[in-house]
């Protein structure tokens, strides 16, 4: 009897496991119905905004260039959708972008060191970046959002350290690989492509998925499970660091440069409610990498479309009433508030 009841004491934790197909589809319902309809405003009201062309080998257009912004934006979508379902957070990564930007640009630029040598420091510095703020919460229990906090304000600091308080120029084969196209398609957009499908088939065809959703689900229980709690947790905040660390490479080389005082800057808010639109529980457990890709689009998108039809000075505004618009409509218990005040007596 006790066992019984020990048993339905810890069911909350294996409820991600239980999720079927159907029910993930259902999450991704409401993001891509909100693309679509900002999709369906910008082709009634934007002129152009779906015409694209060719000049010089490239494909040109707004939408061009929303793959090419979405691509740091899936990044972080990504790497935060990962730390998000193990309970934590990650504020430190747009302090990340820039100083893996940054210190690559530096090396190139005033040290001449080669562009992959460059980059690969860059990568290693944001991957230790990511695994000091796992050491914080994982081995001196720092509360998550404390503990990236501590990087979030540090780390741009030692950004603007190593490349000044001017912008750090950019050119050579960094600017024109990662910065460039493949095929006439912005490289940008198809790394983080590729990154997205790497990470989903890695959580999805594999024990690694279900061992992220039941720690951010029940950390205790999975731990009388066998689950090894820290390190899983670790592993993810050194992932999400390694994905901002990237973002922040493609940036840099997109911009031709990198400014550490802004280079980044406030990227993790978006980042945080890409995730969150594409149906990861900021409770920990539940997440979805094909949500939150779809959360970082629909997030550039908007602000393309902002940036199109509303003055400056109400752009934010706008964004944080469709973003508030879209969470409202991913709640089960507003819908059903609603369609009980609608529902005839």
């Amino acid at each position: 009897m006790t066992g019984a009841q020990g048993i339905d004491h810890h069911e909350p934790a294996t409820r991600p496991s239980r999720v079927g197909p159907h029910q993930s589809a259902r999450r991704l319902l409401w993001p891509l119905a909100a693309l679509v309809a900002l999709l369906l405003f910008d082709l009634l009201f934007i002129p152009n905004f779906f015409r694209v062309g060719v000049a010089e080998g490239r494909l040109t257009g707004t939408l061009v260039e929303i793959f090419r912004w979405s691509g740091p934006q899936t990044l972080l979508a990504v790497g935060m959708t990962i730390v998000l379902a193990t309970g934590g957070v990650d504020l430190s990564v747009g302090a990340v972008m820039a100083l893996a930007g940054v210190t690559m640009a530096e090396l190139v630029t005033g040290f001449h060191w080669t562009s992959w040598a460059a980059v690969l420091v860059g990568l290693g510095l944001s991957a230790a970046a990511g695994a000091w703020n796992g050491a914080l919460v994982t081995l001196l229990d720092i509360q998550p959002i404390v503990a990236t906090l501590v990087l979030m304000v540090g780390g741009r600091g030692v950004a603007e350290r190593i490349g000044g308080a001017a912008h750090v120029n950019l050119s050579g084969p960094i600017a024109e690989i990662f910065g460039g196209t493949a095929m006439g398609v912005p490289t940008q957009g198809l790394v983080a492509l590729g990154v997205l499908g790497l990470a989903v088939v890695f959580t999805r065809l594999t024990w690694t998925g279900l061992l992220i959703e039941a720690t951010g689900g029940n950390p205790t229980a999975s731990r009388y499970a066998g689950v090894n709690v820290k390190l899983v947790t670790f592993l993810a905040y050194m992932f999400c660091g390694l994905c901002a660390g990237l973002a922040g490479l493609l940036k840099t080389a997109d911009l031709h440069g990198a400014d550490a005082s802004q280079l980044g800057l406030y990227w993790e808010l978006d980042a945080i409610l890409a995730a969150v639109i594409g149906g990861t529980a900021l409770t920990g457990g539940r997440f979805s990498l094909l949500g939150a890709f779809l959360g970082a689009v629909l997030m550039v998108t908007l602000t393309t479309t902002i940036q199109s039809k509303v003055p400056v000075e109400y752009a934010l505004i706008a964004k944080a009433i469709v973003v508030v618009a879209v969470c409202l409509l991913q709640s089960e218990a507003f819908r059903g508030r609603v369609l009980r005040v609608q529902a005839p007596i």
